[in-house]
Order: structure tokens, then C-alpha cells, then sequence
């Protein structure tokens, strides 16, 4: 398979310059072994699926190292632990920069790696499926902002982005670019090695179907205000273990929250997040929706459509190293809601998203809720247009392509 140019690879480079330690996190399958072997040429490599180097690694970091030279690359590190406190001591030793770069796909369990022993010596990157941007292969990295600047730099490179709706049933895993793997196998031995692997190794699942039901209920409330007494409800499990395993997923990089917009001038806003899946694959998959036809004409078509839109522009963020803390949305206690708050540099821009092709002015009846607030910009209705329109003074609707 040809190698795909990620766009994270700049904010690598910047990270193995700054730091002594770099880890690359993610999901299962979106491509840091790839990443790395292609921009880390003059890395050794070694991976802990091999149990011989996992044998040696536990039981011996010092043979380890003495096995592989820097630079180097350590795969799924999560697996030896033991090696975080020998990695320590040998960064400490020298003065270099960028000398050890690591990858690992439970980061619920790294973390706490990292946090005890690297803690201001290891960089952070999280790795995301296949952006829209680096699946048409755009030259374009910036987190998406849509005011004057971002949009006329981006409007150089526009390319149009067909066949929506199978991009979004296809999902973002890069095994999966191009249509040469079978969909339902991909997803389902993804799902199953997910579950035996990460979850198994994590926490003490004692049924291993009940978490395959609670993955299904979440996926069919994508996009939704997330309730965890109503998942406990619907699959029969407490409501402890519904937060445990919610934040399996999000350490995980499966899912993620978005957090709802507060303000001291804004009153009676919702405190709950709303949940959304990294890969929208993997979401047609756990619901059942087996073809890119009933994706979208389903009764979630909207939710599905909102939550690609929403991971789209969440991948930006993370390709420039940015996090996802200025990404908001708002809902009020009138049931007034806007899918999608973006603050930048003081500025608050609000966004409604719509899979529909005909756009109107009704579209962005919501954004007056948020008028009293100074740092508010022209809103955006993000559809499938196929033009940027100017809809009002204060509102303009603008086709996917801008992502």
C-alpha cells in the first residue's frame, strides 16, 4: 500500500527537536507504525508484538537497549512498562533531542507511564484515521477557523470531495482508503481484536458481549447529549461501569467529548457533553448500517453527518498538535441549540452543520442566542453546497471542501 503523506508528520518533526521522548498515540489502525517508518528512515526499529523483545524488555530493560541503538523507535510500549523508568535514566544521561520515539494505543494505561516517569521530557501527538484533506492528498494544515484569512488561503486548494456519504460509511482507516478491503471484515475483526486485546488487557470484562452492546448503544447515540444512566438502563449493567468503560473508550481515541460552551453573560446552558466517534466506519458498523444508502437515509443520517463533520475538523486540530479544548457547543434550556463553537484568539464563531445540499437563512435561527456576546464572528452553515454563499451579513454557508 502506498504510503499516505500525514499531515502530522511537520508536528513530529518539531516534537523529536524539542523533545528527548516523543509518543505517538491513537487508535488501533490509523497508522503510527506507517507514520513513523516513513518519516523516521534513519530510526531503528522494534516492536513489542514481538514477545522475544517483549520478554527481554520486561524482565531486562538494560539488554533491551543494549539490543537496539538510538535512534529508535519502540512500538506498543504500553506492553513493558518496565521500560519507562530505564528510558529516564538513559535520556538523562544526555543532552540530545529527539532520540527515543514511542507509539501506543492505550493510552489509559500509558499515561500513567508517562506522568510518573518522563513528565517534561516526552512530547505527545495523537494520531487520527486518514483526514479528507490527506485522502486528496491537499497541501493544506491548518486547524479549521473559518474567518477571512483561513478561508482564502484554503480556497486556493480547494478539491471537490465526491461520493460523501461513502466516505463516511467507508470511514478513516487507512487499510480502508481506496475500497480494497472488505468493509464488514475490516470492521469486525477491528471490533473484536479491540475488545480482546485492549479491553481484556485493561479491565476485568467478564462478559465480553455486554461491552460489545454498550459500544453499540453508544454508536447509536452519536452525536447526542451524552446520558450514562440511559445506556446503564438499556443494556442492564451499573452505572460505574458504564463510566469506567466510557473512559476506556475516550483514553483510547475511539470517542471523544464535546464540551458545552459557558459564559457568566449566557444563562441556563446545559452542563453535559456530547459524544461523537473518532471514525464514522465504525459507527455504521456497530449500528448495523451495512451500506453507504441506509447510512444516509436512515433516521440518524443527521447525527452521522454532524459527527463526520465534527471528527473532520476535530482531525485538523490534532494534525496541527493542537487539542480539542476551543472546539464547544451550545444548548440552552429552550432546546436552542448550535452544533459547533470554535474560539480563536478571543473570537467565538459559531457553526451549524447540514446534510443538506439547498442551503437557507433558517438554517442559522440559533446563532441570535449567542448575540450578547461580544467576541461573536459571522456564523457558518457547513453543507453540501457546492459554493461558498454570503446568506446574510452575519451568516455565510460553506461546502465541506473548506475543511
Amino acid at each position: 500500500m502506498e504510503y499516505i503523506k500525514r499531515h502530522i508528520a511537520e508536528v513530529l518533526s518539531k516534537m523529536l527537536s524539542q523533545f528527548k521522548v516523543t509518543l505517538v498515540t491513537g487508535p488501533r489502525q490509523v497508522g503510527k507504525t506507517t507514520l513513523l517508518k516513513n518519516e523516521l528512515k534513519d530510526f531503528e526499529y522494534v516492536t513489542l508484538d514481538d514477545m522475544t523483545e517483549l520478554e527481554i524488555a520486561r524482565t531486562d530493560p538494560a539488554i533491551f537497549f543494549k539490543n537496539h541503538s538510538l535512534p529508535l523507535i519502540i512500538d506498543e510500549v504500553q506492553y513493558a512498562p518496565e521500560l519507562f523508568r530505564y528510558i529516564k535514566m538513559l535520556v538523562d544521561k544526555s543532552d540530545a533531542k529527539g532520540q527515543i520515539c514511542l507509539t501506543g494505543s492505550q493510552t489509559y494505561s500509558l499515561m500513567q507511564n508517562v506522568s510518573e516517569s518522563l513528565a517534561g521530557r516526552i512530547g505527545i501527538l495523537e494520531l487520527q484515521g486518514l483526514s479528507l484533506r490527506e485522502k486528496h492528498q491537499i497541501d493544506f494544515c491548518k486547524n479549521f477557523v473559518p474567518d477571512e484569512d483561513y478561508l482564502a488561503e484554503r480556497s486556493s486548494r480547494l478539491v471537490p470531495y465526491e461520493n460523501i456519504w461513502n466516505r463516511i460509511h467507508q470511514g478513516s482507516m487507512p487499510e480502508m482508503n481506496g475500497g480494497m478491503s472488505d468493509w464488514d471484515l475490516f470492521y469486525r475483526s477491528y471490533t473484536k481484536s479491540y475488545i480482546e486485546r485492549d479491553v481484556r488487557n485493561l479491565m476485568n470484562v467478564k462478559d465480553e458481549s455486554v461491552f460489545y452492546k454498550f459500544m453499540v448503544a453508544l454508536a447509536a447515540r452519536t452525536g447526542c447529549l451524552f446520558n450514562a444512566a440511559d445506556i446503564a438502563n438499556s443494556i442492564g449493567v451499573s452505572l460505574k461501569t458504564i463510566q469506567s468503560w466510557i473512559s476506556i473508550l475516550e483514553a483510547s481515541g475511539i470517542i471523544f467529548f464535546l464540551r458545552p460552551y459557558e459564559n457568566n453573560i449566557l444563562k441556563r446552558v446545559v452542563k453535559t457533553p456530547k459524544v461523537y466517534f473518532n471514525d464514522t466506519g465504525l459507527v455504521c458498523y456497530l449500528v448495523g448500517w451495512d451500506s453507504p444508502k441506509v447510512a444516509q437515509n436512515g433516521a440518524m443520517a443527521g447525527e452521522l453527518f454532524e459527527n463526520f463533520v465534527i471528527s473532520e475538523i476535530a482531525k485538523s486540530y490534532f494534525n496541527c498538535g493542537k487539542d480539542l479544548r476551543s472546539l464547544f457547543f451550545y444548548r440552552d434550556s429552550n432546546q436552542k441549540e448550535i452544533d459547533l463553537l470554535l474560539l480563536s484568539e478571543g473570537r467565538l464563531f459559531p457553526v451549524e452543520i447540514k446534510k443538506a445540499a439547498q442551503v437557507s437563512l433558517s438554517m442559522a435561527k440559533n446563532f441570535p442566542a449567542l448575540k450578547q456576546i461580544d467576541s461573536m464572528q459571522t456564523g457558518t452553515i457547513l453543507c453540501q453546497c457546492d459554493k461558498k454563499l454570503l446568506l446574510s451579513e452575519t451568516v455565510q454557508a460553506l461546502p465541506l471542501e473548506f475543511i
